[in-house]
């Protein structure tokens, strides 16, 4: 009789090395998926450890190149940004290696799918919505959330004196200072010192950014180009503004930036965010070439998008950064939202000059074919086809109800 197969997104950490252990033990054929989405890590090593442990087959998925074009770039032509502060590195990732997941279950024809995210967490949403909304014939398994599993496992050190029992391979040998997430938009730090509130974040803790006080003392000088909101060009400067290096490849436009503004320090912040499941969670987060494109395009949004759709835009950003951090990508309301803010970025073309500078990105200029400024109409110069006696009846028309609102105060306390 044929095992059953479920299909477990593994990372090679101490999670999910011992639950592939245990879902082989439980009778389970397990294949071993492992999604590359920017994270450093021996994939070849991993890969061997997963065939060690147990797993009848390894699934390494080079995701980078459809991570950044699906899903990075039009988060940031959305001005997606969860609490107005978190551009949403670890959020963004889960919807792809989901995605990925299920197609591989359905190859290997696997009735089920499995991850090691804990109860406490917002990634167990995340995966667990996208499976239900990709595959929801296909059965979930969720150790950490099995009473059975919980029992056995109290925390790190009966995870890793089960690895030690089952000869299970894993990196972690001790407790680690912090919890991590790396992919291509970020890196996180969470637990650890950073459970106080109170405690600034040791400098030991970033490791994509190097400090502001350290970074150097002569700006990165760049242009960015975007098409359609998209980023589509990066040129670098030198100091005279001749173009010394061009990238026009997403993947390596993406690498770039982060390369870059890692070296300048840009991107850090330290915030307590609001999980999704009621928890409130302080976190340090790296996110260069992303902070770099946010602050571009919002940028060039400024001379080439309408008034009133970009303030229609703005309006429907938040929920759509919560619907990306709540993990609902694969909905209804995320369709509808991805249609309208598709229209909106529409010929939002051109591109903006900008510095790093020690933490900074400081906007040097933009321009665009598509741009709505008109040159003659702003200056205080020249009158430009606008006629300034105009602006006493739109100013008349405006101050109605304010006259209107003062006189019924004034008439109440009369009263």
């Amino acid at each position: 009789m044929s095992r059953p197969t479920v299909v477990l997104a593994y990372s090679g950490g101490l999670d999910t090395a011992c639950i592939l252990k245990v879902l082989e033990r439980r009778g389970y054929d397990v294949v071993a998926y492992v999604a590359n989405v920017g994270q450093q890590e021996d994939f070849a090593d991993i890969e061997r450890r997963a065939l060690a442990t147990g797993a009848s087959r390894v699934f390494v998925e080079d995701l980078r190149q459809e991570f950044v074009t699906e899903f990075v770039f039009p988060a940031i032509a959305g001005n997606a940004i969860y609490e107005n502060r978190y551009l949403l590195g670890t959020a963004l990732a889960r919807p792809i290696i989901a995605r990925r997941q299920v197609e591989i279950a359905r190859e290997v024809e696997a009735g089920a799918v499995a991850h090691g995210a804990t109860g406490k967490g917002n990634d167990q949403v995340r995966f667990e919505l996208a499976y239900a909304a990709l595959a929801p014939d296909l059965g979930i398994i969720s150790p950490w959330k099995e009473q059975e599993f919980l029992d056995r496992f109290q925390g790190r050190p009966d995870l890793l004196a089960y690895a030690r029992e089952h000869d299970i391979e894993v990196e972690a040998t001790a407790e680690k200072p912090y919890s991590t997430d790396e992919n291509l938009m970020h890196r996180s730090c969470e637990a650890g010192v950073l459970e106080d509130p109170a405690t600034p974040v040791p400098e030991s803790a970033w490791k994509r950014t190097r400090s502001p006080a350290e970074a150097p003392d002569d700006p990165a000088r760049l242009v960015v180009g975007f098409r359609d909101a998209l980023p589509t060009r990066l040129a670098e400067l030198d100091a005279d503004g001749g173009e010394v290096r061009v990238e026009e490849r997403p993947l390596e436009l993406f690498l770039r930036l982060n390369e870059l503004g890692g070296r300048h320090g840009v991107g850090r912040i330290d915030i307590v965010e609001n999980r999704f499941v009621g928890i409130k969670s302080r976190g340090a987060y790296e996110t260069p070439a992303g902070t770099i494109l946010h602050h571009a395009l919002r940028d060039l949004e400024g001379i080439a998008m309408d008034r009133e759709v970009l303030r229609l835009r703005d309006s429907l950003s938040p929920k759509f950064a919560e619907l990306i951090y709540n993990g609902f990508w694969f909905s209804p309301e995320m369709d509808f939202i991805r249609a309208a803010f598709a229209r909106s970025e529409e010929l939002i073309d051109g591109s903006v000059r900008l510095d790093l500078y020690k933490g900074n990105v400081m906007i040097r200029g933009r321009e665009s074919p598509s741009s709505l400024y008109d040159r003659n109409l702003s200056s205080m110069d020249v009158e430009g086809g606008y006629d300034q006696k105009d602006a006493r009846g739109f100013i008349r028309i405006n101050a109605l109800r304010l006259r209107a609102h003062k006189l019924i105060l004034r008439g109440a306390k009369e009263r």
